[in-house]
């Protein structure tokens, strides 16, 4: 993955963050939601990949005297944040990689990150360090896409050229497993699908330019795409248009997972190389 582009797109779309990310805003509220089930007293809370800061606000209404961090790895995601703070609901602001993050060991009680772990080319160093700064005990609660995400474009894409052109995102499974060995313990996942409609293919690309989504992925098509075959992408996805929309899936995983405490941790390493999510904590749905 092209880290310095993926960067630079979500540097350049904090302007536009908020009128494009729909779907960030129904998961977000999904993730929030799921909170109120939780007996969570935190004094630290770190909102990674905070974006605008939204889901910041949230958290600091929800635990108003906790500390809460917003930590992006966008500046200008940051400015927005700072410039919709309000003076009775602030937060402290970072920019920071997720893979290196600049706070201490056992700091925080609750780690929220709503669809941006999914940008991480190296998932594995992301959640050690999330379980490092983690407080035995501590939570953390997740959102990411999986691999049929977009899957409609993805194919379209397939049809007109051999380039990849669609970001591949880890399953549920990878993600469950990643959690045990970095040092999560009781992961509970589930899988749900949300079907956007759009107007037109070009109103579904303007919009995941709009949050700074884009394939930054090394295999891409180097320069631009040409229009013949831009064009041969929108014929091939216009075959799925039903009662004159266009439909756009987004596969959403969701997990929370406890940082081990010592035991935990000692089981999860006596148990081998091979680790596994149990299926009965993968859960499925789906939406429109």
């Amino acid at each position: 993955m092209n880290r310095r582009a993926l960067r630079r797109a979500f540097d350049r779309a904090g302007a536009s963050y908020d009128a494009s990310a729909r779907l960030q805003a129904i998961v977000r509220a999904e993730l929030l939601e799921r909170l109120q089930d939780l007996p969570l007293t935190p004094q630290a809370v770190l909102d990674l990949g905070a974006g605008t800061g939204q889901g910041a606000r949230e958290l600091k209404r929800r635990y108003p005297r906790a500390l809460v961090v917003a930590l992006d790895v966008a500046p200008g995601m940051l400015h927005e944040a700072r410039r919709r703070s309000r003076p009775f609901r602030r937060f402290e602001r970072l920019c920071a990689d997720a893979r290196q993050l600049p706070l201490r060991t056992a700091s925080v009680d609750l780690v929220f990150t709503n669809l941006m772990l999914q940008w991480c080319d190296e998932l594995p160093a992301a959640l050690k360090e999330i379980r490092r700064v983690l407080s035995p005990g501590g939570l953390l609660l997740l959102s990411s896409f999986g691999p049929d995400t977009l899957a409609e474009l993805r194919a379209a894409w397939a049809g007109a050229d051999q380039h990849e052109h669609v970001h591949r995102f880890p399953d549920v499974h990878v993600v469950g497993d990643q959690l045990l060995r970095s040092g999560f313990s009781r992961p509970v996942l589930d899988v749900d699908r949300h079907v956007l409609e759009y107007d037109t293919v070009l109103d579904l690309m303007r919009e995941l330019q709009g949050i700074g989504a884009r394939n930054a992925s090394e295999r891409r098509a180097p320069g631009l795409t040409g229009r013949g075959r831009l064009r041969a992408m929108q014929d091939a996805y216009e075959g799925l248009r039903r009662q004159g929309r266009l439909p756009a899936t987004f596969e959403v995983i969701h997990a929370v997972a406890w940082a081990a405490r010592q035991a935990d941790t000692g089981a999860a390493a006596r148990a081998g190389g091979d680790v596994h999510i149990p299926v009965g904590s993968i859960r499925r749905r789906e939406e429109r």
